[in-house]
């Protein structure tokens, strides 16, 4: 897939198989800022007539979405895994989610919030619906390339916006194949996919209505602030760094099974991935050994197998950046607990790293801070509940956190005082389910997506008074 070079580019965009980074997906100019700015004014010109269109022509639409990727399901599983590295089993899964998404969204054009109220005085209606906001500027990430823009454009769309992706450039053919899908069934220009790097993603939040953005805690302030200047609604999507506790009466066989996993499971790089584990005193030994023995049938490999739970990471520096943090707390008189710190990895092009657990990590070292994109995390002990509960909130970038025990009155407890966006009792960090709010207090711009207030969003209230003429 290729496409020639137009006008001055904001960068070559290059997009490798990360199990073999020799076999090039997509090699292509981005977009320039000036094509960006066109292409937000025929969405703008598109706009006015989708939401003419009216509620029901949205919905049908938005369904025939949801079938053309259905229709589509093996292509698009097998492009997830080449570009991405997804195994096959989650890539699967993925394009389920996203043929799902489309159709939960279809329902909802017809469904708008509104109310009508009575004036204060006199005869009349007072009215209040929910508008678009115009443009939605869409910055999406790679690690969900097709279930991604999905959350985020169907609700926009529904709701009567016109959407601008801007992919990630590891995902670019994902989602320039997503555009070519829908060609045929969304009228012109209602959903565009802009390439390209961070020139492009700036001038989509320079220009947009609205914007939704997921990626690093870096660019995602930098967005925030942008967006802010003009006044423009934006939300963020950023870093992860999720904890699963462990109590004494926990089912251990069954939490080490989840929490491994959890750290595995496609490379370690959702923002859901389990990075530290938290284990009350007395439960330690047991977890400890579970643990490894978990570990053992979670080794990297071929994410086309259908065994694969963790495959590569998504670029060299990504591994890099794994290898490193495991070093330096190494270096810090921390060790391995299990996984393979000189995996047969090694061995193959790909960017590949088996999945480690690490065990007396000092406390101040980066892996019990920050979200590092990759299969590794640490395990820690607690002297208490309380204590684990405080360890568990004290990570920046908290997304999830897992309690497993087989106490009620702890795990209500839990409930209350976990101050992450979601608490799973006896599962893993990952897995959400989009028909729920998945809410990011702890981030700027924050987002709330994947339920209907997600629509709220992309609108504004407009409050309307109809008052009768008074005679003459």
């Amino acid at each position: 897939m290729n496409i020639s070079p137009g006008l001055v580019a904001d960068s070559v965009v290059i997009s490798h198989n990360p199990s073999d980074p020799g076999d090039v997906l997509i090699e292509l100019y981005g977009c320039s800022p000036e094509t960006v700015t066109r292409a937000v004014q025929r969405a703008a010109r598109a706009q006015t007539a989708w939401l003419a269109a009216g509620a029901a022509a949205r919905s049908a639409a938005l369904h025939r979405v949801g079938d053309a990727l259905d229709a589509a399901h093996e292509e698009l599983t097998g492009l997830l895994v080449r570009e991405v590295g997804k195994p096959l089993m989650e890539a699967r899964e993925e394009l389920t989610r996203a043929v799902a998404i489309w159709r939960y969204y279809a329902q909802l054009p017809q469904d708008a919030p509104r109310a009508v109220h009575e004036p204060t005085s006199g005869p009349g209606l007072l009215l209040t619906r929910r508008r678009p906001r115009g443009v939605a500027g869409l910055i999406t990430s790679w690690q969900f390339p097709l279930a991604g823009p999905s959350w985020k454009a169907a609700p926009a769309l529904a709701a009567g916006n016109t959407v601008i992706v801007k992919p990630a450039p590891e995902a670019t053919a994902c989602a320039l194949r997503l555009a070519e899908i829908l060609k045929g069934v969304l009228p012109p220009d209602v959903l565009q996919v802009a390439p390209g790097g961070p020139k492009i993603g700036a001038t989509l939040v320079s220009l947009a209505d609205v914007v939704s953005f997921a990626g690093s805690p870096a660019v995602g302030t930098a967005v925030v602030c942008a967006a802010a200047s003009r006044g423009v609604p934006v939300q963020t999507e950023m870093s992860g760094q999720s904890a699963a506790v462990v109590l004494p009466d926990a089912n251990v066989a069954r939490a080490a099974t989840d929490i491994a996993a959890a750290i595995a499971g496609y490379a370690g790089q959702k923002r859901t991935t389990t990075k530290r584990v938290i284990a009350v005193e007395s439960v330690l030994p047991k977890l400890r050994e579970a643990l490894r023995q978990a570990f053992h049938t979670l080794s990297a490999r071929d994410p086309n197998r259908a065994d694969a739970v963790c495959g590569p990471v998504i670029s060299k520096a990504a591994r890099d950046r794994v290898i490193h943090a495991r070093d330096s707390a190494l270096a810090s008189g921390a060790h391995v607990l299990a996984g393979a710190p000189q995996g047969g990895w090694k061995q193959t092009p790909g960017w590949f790293i088996d999945p480690i657990l690490l065990e007396n990590v000092p406390g101040d070292h980066a892996l019990n801070h920050e979200g590092i994109c990759g299969p590794v995390a640490v395990l820690s002990r607690a002297a208490s509940f309380d204590e684990a509960i405080r360890a568990a909130n004290s990570g920046r970038w908290g997304v999830v956190s897992s309690l497993h025990t087989s106490d009620l009155e702890k795990a209500l407890s839990a409930v209350d005082r976990l101050n992450t966006e979601m608490v799973r009792v006896n599962a893993p960090t990952t897995g959400v389910e989009f028909l729920l709010p998945f809410e990011r207090e702890k981030e700027p711009g924050k987002v709330r997506e994947k339920d209907r207030a997600t629509m709220e969003f992309y609108t504004s209230t407009r409050t309307v008074s109809l008052l009768p003429t008074t005679s003459a």
